[in-house]
């Protein structure tokens, strides 16, 4: 039966099949389907099969055409959602305004139809793809949707009739099982032997994947039939076994079991069987880690398994230690290790799995999304598989991609909240995560070597292994954040203990990974580059979680939220403490950086204070606790400053890599910001003497806090010293004037920010969006009550929009920071903590000067870092106060003031700086002190002897008379002759009874300094805190310092304890300091105070530092005020206590030497910028071409009486001679500038619709082409080749720099050039190079032409002689053509010279652009190609000057014009070609000829004089005259030709009148023919013309059809003479311009309504007596030497005389019009968008495919593919193929997907940069950050400026090859 049914046609059993089974009593129709099935859908047949396909198709549109079907079911389609999915790359759009979820995105189409504007929108492409929300209101806002989305709600759409969907509901289970079936059949397991083939079976299933596909588009009714499919568990308990008999399901079925156990999976029954089988163990050792038990891809299949591995190996592996534990903490150890599937859809998803996420298969399941059963039991799937993903995911090769992929699917489930609450009440969700996290990292840990290498229990992450290297983990760790963003989701997670244990645990992984010791002997061999994936998994899998969860706890509410997490965050550490062995003191010479559990509880901390109104001591361990926390964050900070100061060199590049990393916008404030913020809660806590002298050891400077001029530091080395000690202050100074986390609002944070950023460099907005850190103020979307960064720009910010210089860089709009803003908010110290390289604080302080100058607050010197008053403090931190209060800080502080004051080594002016402002800090920040507190002194304070309390205020103007310091012997302190001290002092007194006291344990513990003592004294402190706590402890002696320091080889000397007599106090210190600055004795007057006016203080420099301390210090404290007068009153020079010693003297020499040398180099400096300047004085500057010639090259020959030139290579300067020629440094290249003219002034637009185009045909190449083929039509080639120019496209155009050399000079620079290694951006084969003076790009040398002084003089002589006579001397000149002055017999130098600069010429420009004659290489055409070349220089010169000569002057262009040379060169070329003397063009110019009809007829006849082009004319008859022409001839030339153009000009118009009026204008000049200025007035010559030509009926008949442009206005005598004017200007144009160059005559300009009379006065058609100021006639200007009427007649019987098939074509030729307007690029649409929406999906018109990289000729429109293989010819890629045709080899290319611009220049080519800017004057190259851009007709000027002028090889400097790839 079946096979019956399967023979007959497919249609008509579908149709009969659907008939049978809508019958109530169905069953045969279901037999006899099932039966058809089962011999169709066999998946024993191969899938490449696609009869089944065919069938399925048949059958489930029961009998009517499938594409009908789909039409039918799409009207029943009832989704609200879009749902589109997409793939990598696409583009889409995403709205902050409308979103609800930051992942939201939309499909452009639904984008585009919804309205955004005003919003905070981009376009980005899609990296890992995506699918459409718009309809969905749980991921956004309704008023975002699209019109076709927000109206269409499900209700108005008809039910579906039964029968339409019948027959699907039986098809397509059996169907889906098939592809199951072959899913499983396909698949092998990665096994060693053979290599797995899973592309090759996805290939095969490609057809039935896309056939699934496409019944998701059909819309919801499909979907919902789907979705009962796939979710439909009897279905599958049916199919998925075989039945019985169904051998072949069976082993298929058997198959996909033994799939799941190998998966580490076993189905749930089996489980149950077999108790606990034993699933095999990965036993993957870790590097280094011994036997650590590290979890392979399996976990124990239960609980109880576990526990009795742990008792075998007796608990000695910590790993598996670890591993067990956490498996018995996780709520359910069937997370990891069972998979039960009940469906379709979740084995479909297993197979989607094991496949690792073929696209296909992921967007099928990504399309049945809108169907809201099928997203809730998909995502229910998808959790269930989590933890098989995981173990895929890490298994598998291509790791990126598929990871790509899990987040393609994940983000569309878990960004909608209402579905990730569901999942994670029903499934665990969060458990599953953490839990599948855990297990991920711990398949990498290692021992962590952190403090005690040895006994460390602590593991951590191995940042090289390739999980955390190749970031595998992120998409686990982005649906972690996804989901956390949730706020009932992150509640869940925050109330559930057991959870936030694991989840701590996790972050401990974490904590001291990439740990770095220093290397003190040699360089370390490798350096490793685990830096990058360290900090990235911080930010990634610590931080931003994080960020995640804190966003949760903002109100009073939560605070158990944060309590719980802090409680459990100190838990955590406590073990950490435990596990790494940690006491009290840090392991020498380590650090890292990553503490993710110190600044998990920073930042709790800081939200709990901050907006919970929690109090913080309640939240704080004990002190003993707070200490060990203190201790890592101030490594790093010590560290840092290490880095800095160079004492990490020998670690390599990455040590400074990760300083710079730590403090980078994007993890500042996840690293250095809560670190500080710890450190400053601790100092606000521990006693602050520990605290301080904590830092100074940790910085290693404490041997160098002596009063004595030498001392001993056993860790550091001299030069080491100075910038740890500024590191140190530095910090303190951070540390206690930071407010981030410690009292400002976020929008004061994002303020100080803003201004901090701004202040190192003006920003472009997105650099700056970049720069300022995201997190106290997320920048996407508006945080009520806080500013938005917009507002908050302009606040602080002025915009500077881009300025375009031609040739300068592309600029950017910039912000810069306001005056008042560096006046009053710039703050040095936020900068210094902000600066990732060290230049930037320089930069900063460069600008603030720069400010400072100009306004002019401070003129004199370098200013210092302005002091900037801090916000208050929140109450609970007031204890950081206490830090600028204590005895420690004072006797510092008191230290350095007298070792600057007497210059001591390594103190430096920043030192000074930092402990002025600490004193001011301490000024402004007062510790209310309460009385009770001050217990007594105990005797051993013995530091109570320097300063009688704690108040800076009150210590400032205490004397301390004697210091005991302990020095070297040889030091210059050490008295000689024994003497005790004078102990009269209390001071002493209390030295010596201090001295006694201690015990003998004090000479070694206390080194140089009397402070000292007090280190000693924090160690006891620290002691008795913990005996306090532990009392088995107290045996426990610190010897560990002792050992632990490095002992510098050789004994050093003794020390030996003396006693210096100081009688200073710190006010008496500041004053001596102030008179040493300002080198002034008594700088201070004793009434100084009185006369201060308090407010001048702000800016200036230490010595308006000092006084402003000062001042603040007497307005406090009425004693300091008395002490101060009293001090200033008897103030004296300083006086060293001893003699200088010869280190002193040493130093001194030192500097001084120093100095001499700078001077020496200024010196050099200013004499190298003065002939710097002179040079520039005297080169060419290229860069701006408006700067005013500097030589006049045309003039500089003919002025001189012999031209010397100097040569840039060897500096000599002479003649060109004939065996030394001297040439000019010149760029030849090819160019269709001139080609690409219009007609119209109108520039053509750039088509973005697909009824706009483009037509070449009106540019002037097309149109010279047409002439130039017509003639060749009809007459001689050889007449036909002189009587017109080439060179609109492709002509060579010549310009120089200016500059000279020899050739032989130049020759031997090539040669060098040659053999340098370093390759520059230009290619020496090609004869590329660069000048040697001015570098810019040339590629060829132009022989300059020896001057001959004598010839000059009379060579340019007016001259008095009759036209007739000037007429038959150029004649004569013409017979001698052969006489050419340099003998071209003995071949010199400057001839060889000449003939290879032609060579190079020809070589410029394709032969394409060459060969134009019928046979090519003749040497007509090579004579139309030379005088070209010099018609096409011209031309382009007067491109560059506007296209007229109004202006005058010598134009930008003329300086680098080179035409003299250029036409000397190519008259002597052409010169070896002689014109045909049998027919002369000058003859038929001056003659009436005799009639000669000897003309055979098979000889096409010559070119008519009318028909022939003047300017190429002029240009022929002076190039091939015997060189130098004399100026009479030249104007003799330019006469008789200007004739014949103004004959033409008549011609032409006449033909353009109707014939009324040519009737008309017949009759009327027939009448004056007889005056005597008849052959100068235009309406007889007008009306002899049109008589001539009307002999024959063609001339005008022809025309008549065209009708005519002008028709509707009458032609007035006004508009005639007017438009016989602009036909001859170009001619006037060109001549004059020739002239200009060869005799070196001005140009002056006029206005351009006078620039007829004008150029006709300066060529000398004109007396100069007819120059009045009447209104000229163009005809006045003839010069007839023969009857004028003769000769025309002539002239146009030439044309009548034509047969009449050549006379109807050639007619055309008559009405030409020379007019072109300047050449213009396309005009561009203002707005990117319209350009790209429509480019970027266009499909290329060569292969009918989107191009991946689409790009756009700007010249002439043509739509190209860059680097598409697919449009290559011989190897050559589009974009350069077309630079060739479009060009001539430069082509210009807008890149639609990167809004960039690349210029192809011949072989190379360059990155120009960007005519789309966004609002805020940036590009955005690759359209990364996707906001709306806009033209920039600046920008576009600058482009097309630079092509027309041809300068792009010069303003552009990088130039690469691109190999004919693009």
């Amino acid at each position: 039966m079946a096979a019956s049914l399967v023979r007959r046609d497919k249609k008509s059993t579908a149709a009969h099949l659907k008939a049978d089974l809508n019958w109530t009593d169905n069953s045969s129709g279901v037999r006899q389907l099932q039966e058809l099935l089962d011999s169709v859908l066999n998946p024993e047949k191969p899938a490449a099969d696609t009869e089944a396909l065919d069938w399925c198709k048949c059958l489930i549109a029961g009998g009517e055409g499938f594409e009908e079907f789909c039409k039918t079911v799409r009207s029943y389609d009832n989704a609200t959602l879009c749902g589109l999915v997409w793939t990598a790359n696409f583009v889409a759009y995403r709205c902050r305004t409308c979103g609800i979820s930051p992942c939201m995105s939309l499909c452009a189409e639904c984008f585009n139809n919804g309205d955004h504007t005003g919003h905070d929108f981009n376009m980005f492409r899609s990296q890992a793809g995506g699918a459409c929300d718009c309809g969905d209101s749980n991921v956004m806002r309704e008023t975002g949707f699209c019109n076709r989305h927000r109206l269409r709600t499900g209700e108005n759409v008809p039910s579906v009739p039964k029968d339409l969907l019948l027959m699907s509901e039986m098809v397509l289970p059996r169907f889906i099982i098939c592809v199951i079936q072959y899913l499983r059949d396909g698949y092998t397991e990665p096994d060693t032997s053979t290599e797995r083939d899973l592309q090759k079976v996805l290939q095969q299933l490609e057809p039935q994947i896309s056939f699934l596909e496409e019944l998701t588009k059909m819309g919801g009714a499909m979907r919902t039939v789907l979705t009962k499919i796939l979710t439909n568990q009897q279905i599958f308990k049916d199919l998925s076994m075989g039945q019985e008999e169904n051998v072949y399901a069976k082993k298929n079925y058997e198959k996909y079991l033994s799939a799941l156990k190998n998966s580490g999976l076993v189905s749930v029954e089996e489980k149950a069987q077999s108790g606990a089988a034993e699933p095999t163990r990965g036993a993957e050792a870790g590097a280094g880690a011994g036997a650590l038990g590290l979890l392979g891809a399996e976990a124990p299949a239960s609980p109880d398994e576990s526990n009795k591995e742990e008792d075998q190996d007796g608990g000695q592996s910590v790993g598996q230690r670890k591993r067990v534990k956490l498996s018995s903490t996780a709520k359910d150890p069937s997370i990891m290790d069972s998979l039960k599937h009940k469906c379709f859809l979740e084995e479909l998803l297993f197979w989607t799995i094991k496949y690792e996420f073929p696209q296909k298969m992921v967007t099928f399941l990504l399309n049945m999304l809108p169907d809201q059963d099928y997203k809730i039991t998909f995502t229910k799937t998808f959790v269930q598989h989590y933890a098989f993903i995981m173990k895929t995911l890490m298994k598998s090769q291509e790791s990126d991609t598929m990871s790509n992929r899990i987040v393609h699917i994940s983000v569309q489930l878990f960004s909608n909240e209402e579905l990730a609450r569901h999942v994670t009440e029903e499934c665990q969700l969060l458990d599953i995560m953490v839990t599948v996290l855990l297990y991920m990292m711990e398949s990498c840990l290692i021992k962590s070597e952190l403090q005690d290498e040895e006994n460390s229990r602590h593991v951590v992450v191995n940042c090289s292994e390739p999980l955390l290297k190749n970031n595998t983990y992120w998409p686990l760790v982005s649906d972690f954040i996804n989901i956390l963003s949730h706020q009932s989701v992150a509640k869940k997670f925050l109330e559930d203990h057991s959870l936030l244990m694991l989840w701590m645990s996790f972050v401990s992984f974490f904590q001291g990974m990439n740990l770095n010791k220093r290397e003190l002997s040699e360089h370390v061999e490798f350096e490793s580059q685990t830096y990058y994936a360290a900090f990235a998994a911080e930010l990634e899998a610590c931080a931003q979680p994080m960020w995640g969860l804190l966003t949760h706890c903002k109100v009073k509410e939560t605070q158990e939220y944060t309590k719980t997490v802090v409680r459990y965050c100190l838990e955590t550490l406590q073990i950490w403490f435990d596990a790494i062995g940690f006491v009290d003191e840090p392991a020498p010479n380590q650090v890292t950086f990553h503490l993710p559990l110190h600044r998990y509880y920073a930042m709790f901390l800081s939200k709990a204070v901050k907006c919970q109104g929690l109090d913080l001591d309640s939240l704080l361990p004990h002190q003993e606790m707070l200490m060990k926390i203190m201790v890592h964050p101030l490594q790093i900070q010590a560290s840092l400053s290490e880095i800095h100061s160079n004492m990490w060199v020998r670690n390599g590049l990455q040590i400074k890599g990760q300083a710079m990393t730590y403090v980078q916008s994007h993890f500042c404030n996840s690293m250095i910001d809560p670190d500080i913020f710890l450190l400053q809660v601790c100092a606000s806590r521990l006693d602050p003497d520990y605290f301080i002298s904590s830092v100074f050891e940790r910085f290693k400077v404490v041997d160098l806090l002596t009063m004595a001029s030498v001392h001993q530091n056993a860790v550091l080395d001299g030069e080491q010293e100075r910038p740890m000690l500024e590191g140190a202050l530095t910090f303190l100074v951070i540390l206690s004037s930071l407010r981030i986390h410690l009292g400002m609002a976020d929008d004061e944070i994002l303020r100080a920010e803003m201004v901090s950023q701004l202040c190192m460099n003006d920003r472009t907005h997105s650099s700056l969006l970049d720069l300022i850190p995201e997190n106290p103020n997320p920048k996407s979307g508006i945080v009520p009550g806080s500013c938005s960064f917009e507002e908050m720009l302009s606040a602080v910010a002025d915009f500077k929009a881009p300025v375009f210089e031609p040739g300068g860089s592309m600029q950017q709009g910039m912000y810069t920071p306001k005056e008042e803003v560096w006046e009053k908010e710039f703050d040095p110290i936020m900068v210094v903590l902000r600066t990732v390289y060290r230049r930037d604080v320089q930069s900063a302080m460069d600008r603030y000067s720069a400010f400072l100058k100009q306004s002019g607050m401070h003129t004199t010197g370098n200013p210092w870092p302005p002091y900037k008053e801090r916000t208050p403090l929140h109450p609970c931190y007031k204890g950081l106060d206490r830090l600028l209060h204590c005895k420690t800080l004072h006797i510092v502080i008191f230290t350095l003031l007298y070792k600057i004051w007497l210059d001591h080594s390594n103190m430096s002016e920043h030192v000074l700086c930092m402990v002025l402002y600490l004193i001011e800090l301490g000024l402004d920040n007062q510790v209310q002190e309460d009385k009770e507190d001050e217990e007594p002194c105990i005797e051993e304070h013995c530091h109570d002897s320097w300063f009688p309390g704690t108040n800076l205020l009150s210590n400032l103007h205490h004397v301390i008379n004697y210091v005991r310091v302990r020095v070297p012997e040889t030091a210059p302190e050490v008295k000689r002759e024994k003497d005790p001290p004078p102990s009269t002092s209390a001071e002493a007194a209390n030295f010596g009874q201090n001295s006694r006291r201690l015990t003998g344990n004090w000479r070694e513990n206390v080194r140089e300094a009397q402070v000292f003592s007090l280190v000693a004294e924090r160690r006891r402190k620290f002691q008795e805190i913990i005996n306090r706590s532990s009392t088995e402890a107290s045996q426990v002696v610190r010897p560990k310092s002792s050992s632990t320091r490095w002992v510098p080889p050789g004994t050093p000397p003794q020390l030996v304890t003396e006693i210096l007599e100081i009688r200073e106090s710190m006010l008496s210190l500041l004053i001596k300091l102030h008179q040493k600055l300002s080198a002034k004795q008594n700088s201070l007057s004793a009434t100084w105070l009185e006369d201060m006016e308090t407010n001048s203080h702000a800016h200036g420099d230490g010595i308006t530092a000092i006084e402003r301390i000062l001042t603040k210090a007497a307005t406090r404290s009425r004693q300091s005020k008395r002490s101060i007068q009293e001090i200033c009153g008897k103030v004296s020079p300083p006086v060293a206590p001893k003699k200088n010693s010869p280190t002193d003297k040493k130093t001194m020499d030192k500097d001084e030497r120093r100095q001499r040398a700078r001077e020496r180099q200024q010196k050099l400096l200013a004499e190298f910028a003065s002939r710097q300047k002179s040079f520039m004085e005297t080169a060419m500057d290229v860069e701006s071409p408006d700067a005013e010639a500097a030589m006049d090259l045309g003039a500089s020959v003919v002025m001189e009486s012999e031209v010397l030139y100097d040569c840039v290579i060897c500096g000599q300067s002479g003649p060109s001679t004939e065996d030394r020629p001297t040439g000019l440094v010149v760029l030849l290249q090819a160019s269709s500038v001139l080609g690409h003219r219009c007609k119209s002034d109108e520039t053509k637009k750039l088509p973005t619709t697909d009824d706009e185009h483009i037509y070449p045909a009106d540019t002037c190449g097309a149109a010279h082409d047409v002439r130039l083929a017509l003639m060749q039509r009809f007459f001689k080639d050889s007449s036909c080749l002189q009587s017109v120019s080439i060179g609109w496209e492709g002509g060579v155009y010549v310009q120089t720099c200016g500059h000279t050399l020899h050739i032989d000079c130049h020759k031997s620079y090539m040669v060098s050039l040659r053999n340098d290694q370093v390759l520059q951006g230009f290619s020496v084969d090609k004869g590329e190079f660069t000048c040697p003076l001015c570098r810019q790009f040339a590629n060829s040398v132009l022989p300059c032409r020896p001057g001959r002084s004598t010839e000059v003089v009379s060579w340019h002589m007016p001259t008095n002689k009759k036209t007739a006579v000037l007429v038959k001397e150029v004649e004569d000149l013409q017979e001698q053509l052969g006489l050419f002055p340099v003998s071209t017999t003995t071949e010199s130098n400057l001839s060889k010279e000449m003939e290879s600069v032609i060579k190079d010429i020809k070589n410029t420009t394709q032969r394409k652009y060459m060969d134009y004659g019928k046979n090519p290489g003749s040497p007509d055409n090579d004579f139309l190609f030379m005088y070209s070349v010099a018609r096409t220089n011209l031309e382009l010169e007067l491109v560059h000057r506007g296209g007229n000569l109004c202006s005058g002057g010598a134009s930008a262009a003329a300086k680098r014009s080179c035409l003299n040379q250029l036409f000397h060169v190519l008259a002597m070329h052409m010169r070896l070609y002689s014109i045909d003397s049998a027919y002369n063009p000058w003859t038929r110019l001056t003659q009436v000829a005799q009639r000669r009809d000897d003309c055979l007829d098979d000889e096409r006849p010559e070119v008519p004089m009318l028909f022939r082009d003047c300017p190429s004319l002029l240009i022929i008859f002076v190039l091939t005259m015997p060189q130098p022409l004399r100026k009479e001839h030249f104007i003799c030339l330019v006469r008789m030709l200007y004739n014949l153009q103004y004959t033409q000009a008549l011609a032409s118009l006449s033909a353009k009148f109707s014939p009324e009026e040519r009737q008309a204008w017949s009759t009327s000049g027939a009448l004056k023919k007889n005056a005597f200025d008849a052959e100068k007035s235009y309406d007889a010559l007008l009306s002899h013309v049109i008589g001539e030509l009307s002999k024959v009926k063609t001339v005008y008949d022809v025309n008549a059809e065209v009708p005519s442009m002008l028709s509707s206005s009458v032609w007035s005598p006004h508009s005639i003479e007017y438009s016989l004017q602009q036909f001859c200007l170009p001619y006037l144009r060109l001549s004059c311009l020739l002239q200009h160059h060869l005799y070196g005559d001005k140009l002056s300009g006029c206005p351009e309504v006078e620039e007829f009379s004008g150029l006709a006065g300066c060529l000398g058609l004109l007396a100069p007596a007819l120059q009045p100021s009447n209104p000229i006639y163009s005809a006045s200007c003839l010069d007839w030497t023969v009857n004028a009427f003769d000769l025309m007649t002539q002239w146009c019987s030439e044309v009548t005389g034509l047969s009449d098939t050549q006379a109807k074509k050639s007619i055309t030729l008559l009405v030409q019009d020379p007019q072109w307007a300047s050449p213009h690029l396309l005009h561009l649409p203002d707005h990117y968008n319209i350009l790209f929406q429509y480019y970027h999906k266009k499909a290329c018109t060569a292969c009918k495919k989107v191009p991946k990289d689409p790009a756009l000729c700007l010249v002439c429109g043509t739509f190209v593919c860059l680097k598409g293989l697919c449009c290559k010819q011989q190897g050559i890629c589009e974009c350069v193929l077309h630079s060739q045709h479009c060009g001539a080899a430069t082509g210009i290319f807008l890149l639609i997907n990167a809004s960039v611009i690349i210029i192809i220049r011949g072989h190379r080519f360059c990155l120009w940069g960007s005519v789309y800017l966004d609002a805020h004057g940036e590009e955005d190259r690759d359209l990364r950050r996707g906001k709306p851009l806009f033209l920039c007709v600046e920008r576009y000027r600058v482009l097309q400026q630079q092509w027309v002028s041809h300068t792009f090889d010069h303003i552009n400097k990088r130039w690469g090859p691109h190999y004919n790839g693009l």
